[in-house]
């Protein structure tokens, strides 16, 4: 039988893996914005494995608490480690859970930890309620922060043929000329993977919109 859920068995499995020579390394890679307890992901995903067998998961409606728990302490790899919990749960999510969504993104905000929750928890939550989850991400648009910004450019990046061409495109447009590295990659991003669905759609919008030169490489890498 599986014990009650308690996030000091993920603590105490990482703690006694920690590498100081794979930190040193992990944290530079990510420009030093985080410490590192030097878990490389193979070995992450298998300890993280191991909880989930030893652990019943935690009731779906402590799943937010539970994952705050990890993710505000200081390491990267409790990070994921939280949002490795929200992903074994992702199917209790509801469209209820877009802030909770957001403040995650815009906590310890860094490419690797919003492109995690933005193509998969977010996407999923506008697929349960198109009307209301694209208004959502409108204001998400919207947003002062850069990381929202990237991460409603990004929510469809796995919706292939049931992509919102006219919301893709519209948000692309809002910000086009934003001089923020992270955006024009998205953009780009955002743009090179509906090309794989939807070819002449992107050849058309770049042709017709001014992106900046990294959105414009990116969206038209596969395509020419």
């Amino acid at each position: 039988m599986k014990k009650t859920w308690n996030h000091q068995g993920i603590i105490e499995k990482f703690q006694a893996n920690r590498n100081e020579k794979q930190a040193g390394p992990m944290k530079a890679y990510m420009k030093n914005h985080f410490p590192f307890l030097g878990i490389k992901s193979p070995l992450r995903k298998a300890l993280m494995r191991e909880q989930f067998l030893e652990y019943a998961l935690p009731e779906p409606e402590a799943l937010f608490s539970e994952a705050w728990k990890l993710y505000g302490l200081l390491e990267r790899e409790y990070q994921y480690a939280a949002i490795g919990l929200i992903d074994k749960m992702k199917k209790h999510l509801t469209t209820e859970d877009f802030p909770v969504l957001r403040q995650f993104i815009e906590t310890k905000s860094w490419w690797d930890s919003v492109d995690s929750i933005a193509p998969t928890f977010v996407g999923q939550l506008v697929r349960l309620d198109r009307n209301y989850g694209e208004n959502v991400m409108l204001d998400w648009s919207d947003a002062d922060n850069m990381w929202t910004n990237r991460s409603a450019i990004l929510h469809q990046l796995k919706f292939k043929d049931q992509t919102d061409t006219d919301l893709l495109f519209r948000i692309v447009r809002q910000h086009a000329e934003s001089n923020e590295f992270f955006i024009q990659k998205a953009i780009g991003w955002a743009l090179r993977e509906y090309a794989k669905t939807n070819p002449e759609a992107v050849r058309e919008f770049v042709g017709e919109t001014t992106l900046k030169p990294l959105s414009r490489r990116e969206a038209m890498k596969h395509i020419g």
